[in-house]
């Protein structure tokens, strides 16, 4: 079975650390560490790398290091060296469309304004898989989309996320294991019910 890549987008250095566009990044370093992978960087495709396996699946947890707006060149680069098709690569990254703590998996359609999704289809082709995580919705919703998504999260929104987390991994490793659209049926139709309930109550 060929490897996969799961690449988590966000910026490099600390000070971008717990912002809202750096879940995706952050996501990808709690399965790594769910799974006892080590990261390694790659500086010939400018990113960090973990090897490691999901059920005997062979697969690549990327980082790119380079700034959200060019995250294609990394995973380009990454893809290019192994031969791995574009339908085995999965992007986790934020979506302000959806609510916080929130996950959706789609394939294909356009950027909706997201610079590091923006680069990834300008420097290869579509039809990779995207894992989105809710940062929505931007309060107040007059402040500039730049300060919100480089914004940190509040404490509740911290303690929120942190505790997602073991959700967050485990719709990606049910992802790998049982495949997109298994776990498309089951992440997605969960977050129907979650939304019919929250309309009932």
């Amino acid at each position: 079975m060929s490897v996969s890549v799961i690449a988590g987008l966000g910026n490099p250095g600390s000070v971008y650390r717990h912002t809202r566009h750096n879940i995706g990044r952050a996501v990808v370093e709690a399965l790594a560490e769910r799974l006892g992978a080590t990261f390694k960087d790659e500086s010939q495709w400018k990113a960090r790398v973990a090897r490691c396996k999901i059920a005997e699946h062979p697969l690549l947890l990327v980082i790119p290091e380079t700034y959200m707006n060019d995250s294609g060149s990394s995973l380009r680069s990454v893809c290019r060296y192994f031969k791995i098709p574009v339908e085995k690569l999965v992007v986790v990254y934020d979506e302000l469309q959806l609510e916080l703590g929130s996950v959706k998996i789609s394939v294909g359609g356009g950027s909706g304004g997201h610079n590091g999704l923006e680069d990834i289809l300008a420097q290869m082709e579509e039809g990779f898989i995207r894992y989105r995580i809710g940062i929505g919705p931007k309060i107040p919703p007059e402040m500039d989309l730049k300060d919100f998504v480089l914004g940190k999260f509040t404490n509740y929104q911290q303690s929120f996320v942190s505790k997602k987390m073991p959700e967050f991994v485990g719709g990606l490793k049910l992802l790998v294991d049982r495949g997109p659209l298994l776990a498309m049926n089951q992440l997605n139709q969960r977050e129907k019910i979650n939304d019919r309930d929250a309309d009932e109550s």
